[in-house]
C-alpha cells in the first residue's frame, strides 16, 4: 500500500482537497469522495481512516462495480448457510468485517436500488441482517463512499435514493482533475520517472527533454494521475538510456500501424466516443501573427517528436521523415536541437 499511498502535488486545488479530508477525518460521520477516474479517491479514503480515531481498526474496501448485482448484498451484509444456491456455510459481510473501523464503498452509484435500501437501514440504525436471517447484528462502522457520478442528478432522476444521499453527504470532498492542477504534472512526472529509474537500477536520473515536458503539460489526461503514472513509467523503461534525457513519450500504448481494425458497428448501434478519448482541437489560426515563426515552430516540434520516437538515431529519423541525412542534420542545427535537451 505504501507504494501507492503517497500524496504528490503542490497546486492549491489539490492541497485544498487534502486539507478538507484531514479536517473531516476526525469526525465520526460519513464522507463522500467525488472525482474522475484516477484522481486518487482511494488515497483520500485511506487518509480519512488513518487520521481518524479508528486508525488501528479495519479499513475494509469494496468495489461495488466489481460484483454482479446478485452478490452485492451478500458481500455487504453476509449470509447464512442455505440462504441461496451455493451458500454452503455462513459468512460475515463487509459491514461485520469493518466493525469499529471504516468501510470504503467505491463506485457507489452502481448499487442497485434494493442494495441502497438495505444500506440506508444499516447507516440509520447501525445494524445489519445477513441474508437468510432475521436476527439484526449491531455494527459500528464509518462509511466512506466514492463515485465519479453526479449523485444529486441521479437522485433527481430517481436512480439513486435521495434519502441515502442525504445520510452519506455529511461532507463531500471533490478531487480536482489533473488538467487543472497547475504545476503538478511535472512534479508527478519527475516523481514517477525517478521511481521507475530506481526500479530499473539506473545510476542517475536524466530527466525529460524539453519537448517531452511540453507534451506532458499539454495532454488532457482523461485518466488523471493513474494515466500519468503509466505513461511516465512506460516512457522511462522503453527509453532505456540513463545517460540522455527521456526524448519520447507515448500516450496511447495501443498506438501501432499494425493494430487490428475496429469491428464494424451493428446496424442501428450508436457510436459512443470513449471517455478517455480527447476531442481533437484545431489550431487557432486567428492567433498566428507571424507565419514564418509558426511554420518554424511546427517543423521543430515534428523533428523533435521523430527524434524521440527513433531514440535519437538520426539516420532512422531521416528515413521516417522522408529526408536525407544531411537535410535532417540541417534541421537539427537550425533549431538548436540536441540529445541533452
Amino acid at each position: 500500500m505504501e507504494r501507492e499511498s503517497q500524496f504528490i502535488g503542490q497546486s492549491g486545488a489539490f492541497l485544498d482537497a487534502v486539507e478538507r479530508a484531514s479536517s473531516a477525518a476526525i469526525m465520526n460521520r460519513p464522507v463522500l469522495v467525488v472525482g474522475e477516474r484516477g484522481t486518487g479517491k482511494e488515497l483520500i479514503a485511506e487518509r480519512l481512516h488513518r487520521l481518524s480515531s479508528r486508525w488501528d481498526e479495519p479499513l475494509v474496501t469494496m468495489n461495488c462495480a466489481a460484483l454482479p448485482e446478485t452478490l452485492i448484498e451478500a458481500e455487504l451484509f453476509g449470509h447464512e448457510a442455505g440462504a441461496f444456491t451455493g451458500a454452503t456455510r455462513s459468512r460475515a459481510g463487509r459491514f461485520e468485517e469493518a466493525d469499529r473501523g471504516t468501510l470504503f464503498l467505491d463506485e457507489l452509484a452502481t448499487l442497485s436500488m434494493q442494495a441502497q435500501e438495505r444500506l440506508l437501514r444499516a447507516v440509520e440504525y447501525g445494524e445489519v441482517a445477513r441474508i437468510g436471517s432475521n436476527r439484526p447484528i449491531k455494527v459500528d462502522v464509518r462509511i466512506v463512499a466514492a463515485t465519479n457520478e453526479d449523485l444529486p442528478t441521479l437522485a433527481e432522476r430517481g436512480t439513486f435514493r435521495a434519502d441515502l444521499l442525504d445520510r452519506l453527504s455529511f461532507e463531500v470532498i471533490t478531487l480536482p482533475p489533473l488538467r487543472v492542477r497547475e504545476g503538478d504534472i511535472v512534479v508527478l512526472a519527475e516523481f514517477f520517472g525517478r521511481r521507475m529509474a530506481s526500479e530499473l537500477r539506473w545510476e542517475e536520473w536524466p530527466g525529460f527533454a524539453d519537448h517531452v515536458r511540453e507534451r506532458l503539460e499539454n495532454h488532457p489526461w482523461p485518466g488523471n494521475v493513474r494515466e500519468l503514472r503509466n505513461v511516465i513509467e512506460r516512457a522511462v523503461y522503453r527509453w532505456g538510456d540513463s545517460k540522455s534525457a527521456i526524448g519520447h513519450v507515448v500516450f496511447d500504448p495501443f498506438e501501432s500501424p499494425w493494430k487490428p481494425a475496429a469491428a464494424a458497428p451493428q446496424p442501428g448501434a450508436q457510436k459512443v466516443q470513449p471517455a478517455s478519448e480527447a476531442a481533437p482541437t484545431a489550431p487557432d489560426y486567428d492567433q498566428i501573427g507571424d507565419l514564418r515563426a509558426a511554420v518554424e515552430a511546427h517543423e521543430r516540434a515534428i523533428v523533435e517528436h521523430a527524434l524521440g520516437r527513433n531514440r535519437w538515431n538520426q539516420r532512422q529519423t531521416a528515413k521516417a521523415l522522408g529526408l536525407s541525412y544531411d537535410q535532417l542534420r540541417h534541421c537539427i542545427k537550425k533549431h538548436g536541437l540536441g540529445e541533452s535537451e
